[in-house]
């Protein structure tokens, strides 16, 4: 968790950024960070007195991608989002964010990033327009460019009409907005976001998913904390899946989904000898094993839309009585759950 986050950062870059934060800086060699890389760790390593909360986190994420990062709670994620923002340093390992290193150069950091974590650091008796005016004048820009700066982010984040009310009479979802557009006063190049939906309902949710989204065509590079794995799934590039201090696999949501297998025919009959007789067409189709649950069946299938008609096709011709016939992918959900089970597993052989 980041209490305060917002007003956090902007405190430390009071004091220690310099007036201009468009000065040229000792870039890394090439060789510990690629140019198209945004965010890049090797072997980060942190421990709590006996906890180890990092064991050797690698990451790599392109410029202008939303990436993941998804584990259980107490996975490591936010551990390695403070290491990157510049507020924990790694015990070992190295990392590099837009270009500056996280332990040698963290004033660049500061100046390259924004965050937003899972509380929202705007003020209730402050309007939305002085909430980001104060932080411009705490990121040290003066009066009327830090006036001139809320404005631009009011109309960007969509709160232009509700500029002179306070947050308090907002929705969970437009107080959420004015957050993130509070960590986009200096139009940061890397955005670190720490499960920022969390609480929110629905209508919020797809707000702050617009904005994300937004964000991200407009070029700014995202790395993404989150326990809802339909979010993940309708915002990510690519996900890194992180359990106990270790990231052990990384794939696009696609790709983590068919890791636990292709596409699946499912039909329902509310009679079993007519189930029975699906079943038997359904494997016959697939030509793999048929599993019945209470009503239903399940198959994988290779060629799902080729499957299903010639199943269907079948079904009629015998003039069996089924209730539901249908095609289902893999969600996300079920990936995060057999990939991290699989792990304990392993981890207990």
């Amino acid at each position: 968790m980041f209490p305060s986050i917002v007003l956090t950062l902007a405190y430390c870059a009071q004091r220690t950024l310099p007036c201009c934060v468009h000065r040229t800086h000792k870039i890394l060699e090439a060789s510990v960070l690629s140019s198209e890389l945004a965010v890049q760790t090797r072997g980060l390593t942190k421990r709590y007195g006996e906890k180890l909360a990092l064991d050797g986190v690698d990451l790599s994420v392109p410029r202008g991608s939303v990436h993941g990062l998804l584990g259980p709670n107490g996975a490591g994620k936010t551990t390695t989002v403070r290491i990157l923002a510049t507020l924990t340093r790694a015990d070992a390992g190295e990392a590099v964010v837009a270009g500056y290193d996280v332990r040698n150069q963290p004033r660049e950091v500061r100046a390259s990033i924004g965050l937003v974590g899972q509380q929202t650091a705007v003020d209730d008796l402050l309007s939305a327009r002085q909430n980001l005016t104060i932080f411009g004048r705490l990121f040290r820009l003066d009066k009327a460019t830090a006036r001139r700066r809320a404005d631009e982010l009011l109309e960007l984040f969509g709160l232009a009409d509700a500029a002179k009310r306070s947050p308090k009479t907002f929705s969970g979802g437009m107080r959420r907005r004015l957050d993130l557009a509070a960590s986009m006063i200096l139009a940061p190049n890397v955005l670190f976001l720490d499960e920022p939906t969390t609480g929110l309902d629905p209508a919020g949710r797809r707000e702050v998913w617009k904005t994300v989204r937004d964000l991200a065509e407009q070029g700014t590079t995202v790395l993404l904390t989150t326990h809802y794995l339909d979010e993940a799934d309708k915002l990510c590039d690519r996900i890194s899946v992180i359990d106990e201090g270790r990231n052990f696999i990384e794939d696009t949501p696609a790709g983590l989904k068919r890791r636990i297998g292709d596409e699946r025919l499912e039909i329902a009959a509310d009679d079993s000898a007519v189930l029975a007789q699906v079943a038997q067409i359904a494997g016959r189709v697939a030509g793999a094993e048929v599993t019945v649950v209470e009503g239903s069946l399940s198959v994988p299938v290779a060629r799902g839309v080729r499957a299903l008609t010639e199943a269907a096709a079948e079904i009629r011709q015998q003039g069996l009585e089924i209730t539901d016939i249908g095609l289902r992918r893999p969600t996300l959900d079920e990936a995060f759950l057999h990939l991290t089970s699989r792990t304990e597993q392993e981890a207990a052989r």
